[in-house]
C-alpha cells in the first residue's frame, strides 16, 4: 500500500445529518454521549492547491453515541474563512503554509494588526456551556451540539493580553476552569497562562521571551504549569516582509541559536520557580505530567529538530516515499532545585497523538498511555498502541489497507484503572474508500464493535467524547 495514505488528504465534500450507523459487533451498553473529532475537509480553494496539512478548511466529525447504536453528522465550519473561500475562490488570511490571496496593501494591514486565521481546523472544546471549534486564534466558532451547525464566534483574547490562544487547553478538575496560554507578538514574544472559569478570566503569569518560540501544547499538574520553549519558532521580521512577498509561516520557521528549556510556573503563586535547560527538541504534543519527589516527570511525543513542521507539507505527504518526522515517547526529568533536564525514551516512534484516562490521571502517575504509530513507508497511521510506562511494552491494533486516527479512551463509570473502558477511533479504510468508528477495548486492545460511514473522511486531528453524565473534556 505505498500511495493509500494519499487518501486521507483528499477533499471531502459530502456531508449527511443524523445519519444511523452500521454497527457491526457490540457497542457496550454505559457508553453515552457524543464524540466529536475536528480535522481538514478541503484541500482546495477555488484553483488554489493548499500547500500545508494545517491549511485546509475545517470539517467536524459527530457521533451520538446511545444505548449501543451510532448515529453520524459531518458539517464544514462556516468561518470567515470558509464563507470568502466559496464566494470568491481565495484565500481570504495567512495560511501556515498557503498565503492569503489578497492585495498588498490588505496583506501588509493584516500582519500590523494581526488578523489572524479564524480556520479552527485543531480540535474542539467546551467553553462554558458551548461546544466550540478551536485552533491557534483570538477566536472560537461555537457549534451546535447535535447539528453541528455554526451559531455563532467566541472572543477568546477576551481578559486575557493577547493576539491569540493555543488549541490545546487543559481542563482542572479541581478548579473547574480551562487553563490555556496567549501568545502576543511584537518587540518580544509573550506567552501568558491564564485560566477561565465560571467566575471570570485570570492571569497566571506573562513570559516574555527574546525570540518566538512556538508552543503548540503545554503541560499541567495540580500545581504546575510546564511550558516547552524550544529553540524552534518564528523570524518575526520574515514574517512581517512575507506579507509583501508571499512567505508564509511555513517559509518563517527556523531554528534559534540557543538551548531548549522548560519554563516550570507555580500556578498558585504565579512565579517561575525553574527553567532546566534541555538539549533542543520538538514538541507537539505531550501525555502528562506529575510530580516525583523534588523533580517533575514530563512525557511528551518529541521530534529531532524544526521538521516536524516544514515536513508536512501536502506534497510531501501524498508522495509515494514520504519524509516523516520520527516522534518518540520520551520521559523528561526536570529539577526543580536547578540543573539539566535529563530524559529517558520509553517507545521509539513514528507516534503521535498521545492520550491518557483525562482528566482523572491529569498531572498524576498513569500506567497507560494510547497513541497511533506509523510505518515508515506511510504518511499516516498504520496502527493503534496501548503503551505501559516506563517500561514502553505496548499491544497493538492494526488492519491492513487501513489508517486509524487519534485514539480516545473513555473510561467505564466507577472504574479504577486506566485501561477500563473503551478507545475510539476514526479509521480511513483506503481500499474500500470509506471511513469507520472503531471501538477497542481498552483492556485487551481487541475490537468490539466498528460502525462504518457511508463516505471516506480526510485524516483527522483532535477530539472530544462528552459523557451524557459528565460532559468534560477527555484530553487535553
Amino acid at each position: 500500500m505505498p500511495t493509500q495514505h494519499r487518501h486521507g488528504f483528499e477533499t471531502q465534500r459530502e456531508t449527511v445529518a443524523g445519519h444511523s450507523l452500521p454497527v457491526e459487533g457490540t457497542i457496550p451498553e454505559w457508553l453515552s454521549g457524543r464524540y466529536v473529532q475536528n480535522g481538514p475537509g478541503q484541500f482546495e480553494i477555488g484553483e488554489t492547491a493548499l500547500r500545508h496539512w494545517f491549511d485546509p478548511l475545517a470539517m467536524l466529525r459527530g457521533f451520538r453515541v446511545d444505548d449501543g447504536e451510532v448515529t453520524y453528522t459531518n458539517r464544514f465550519v462556516r468561518s470567515r474563512d470558509f464563507e470568502f473561500a466559496r464566494e470568491h475562490d481565495k484565500v481570504r488570511t495567512p495560511f501556515p503554509g498557503t498565503p492569503a490571496q489578497r492585495p498588498v496593501w490588505r496583506r501588509l494591514w493584516q500582519a500590523l494588526t494581526g488578523e489572524f486565521p479564524d480556520n479552527p481546523v485543531i480540535g474542539v472544546a467546551r467553553i462554558g456551556d458551548e461546544l466550540a471549534a478551536v485552533t491557534e486564534s483570538p477566536v472560537a466558532l461555537t457549534v451546535d451540539s447535535e447539528t453541528l451547525e455554526t451559531t455563532g464566534r467566541i472572543d477568546l483574547t477576551a481578559g486575557v493580553d493577547a493576539d491569540l490562544t493555543l488549541g490545546h487547553p487543559h481542563y482542572d478538575p479541581r478548579r473547574e476552569a480551562l487553563v490555556n496560554l496567549g501568545v502576543s507578538y511584537g518587540r518580544k514574544t509573550t506567552f501568558t497562562l491564564f485560566r477561565r472559569g465560571e467566575s471570570g478570566v485570570e492571569t497566571t503569569i506573562r513570559l516574555p521571551f527574546e525570540d518566538a518560540p512556538y508552543v503548540h501544547s503545554f503541560a499541567l499538574t495540580d500545581r504546575y504549569a510546564i511550558i516547552p520553549a524550544m529553540p524552534f519558532g518564528l523570524d518575526r521580521s520574515s514574517l512581517l516582509v512575507g506579507a509583501v512577498t508571499g512567505r508564509t509561516f511555513l517559509d518563517a520557521f527556523e531554528r534559534f541559536d540557543r538551548d531548549g528549556e522548560f519554563v516550570v510556573v507555580d500556578r498558585e503563586t504565579g512565579s517561575v520557580v525553574a527553567r532546566p535547560q534541555v538539549a533542543p527538541f520538538f514538541v507537539y504534543h505531550h501525555a502528562n505530567a506529575f510530580p516525583d519527589g523534588d523533580e517533575l516527570v514530563v512525557d511528551l511525543v518529541a521530534y529531532s529538530d524544526e521538521r516536524a513542521v516544514t515536513d508536512l507539507t501536502l506534497s510531501n505527504l501524498r508522495s509515494a516515499s514520504p519524509s516523516v518526522p520520527q516522534g518518540d515517547l520520551r520521559r523528561y526529568r526536570l529539577p526543580l532545585d536547578g540543573g539539566r533536564a535529563t530524559h529517558e525514551t520509553l517507545r521509539e516512534g513514528h507516534m503521535e497523538f498521545p492520550v491518557v484516562d483525562y482528566p482523572r490521571r491529569l498531572g498524576e502517575p498513569y500506567d497507560h498511555v494510547y497513541v497511533a504509530e506509523t510505518d515508515a513507508a506511510s504518511s499516516l497511521p498504520t496502527r493503534l498502541a496501548k503503551v505501559s510506562v516506563p517500561d514502553g511494552g505496548a499491544t497493538t491494533w492494526a488492519e491492513d489497507g487501513t489508517f486509524p486516527g487519534e485514539p480516545m479512551f473513555v473510561r467505564t463509570p466507577g472504574a479504577t484503572a486506566d485501561d477500563e473502558g473503551i478507545v475510539f477511533s476514526i479509521v480511513l479504510d483506503a481500499e474500500a474508500d470509506r471511513s469507520f468508528l472503531l471501538v477497542l477495548d481498552a483492556a485487551s486492545f481487541e475490537e468490539l464493535a466498528r460502525a462504518p460511514l457511508p463516505h471516506r473522511l480526510p485524516y483527522g486531528f483532535h477530539g472530544q467524547f462528552y459523557a451524557d453524565d459528565d460532559p468534560v473534556r477527555s484530553m487535553a
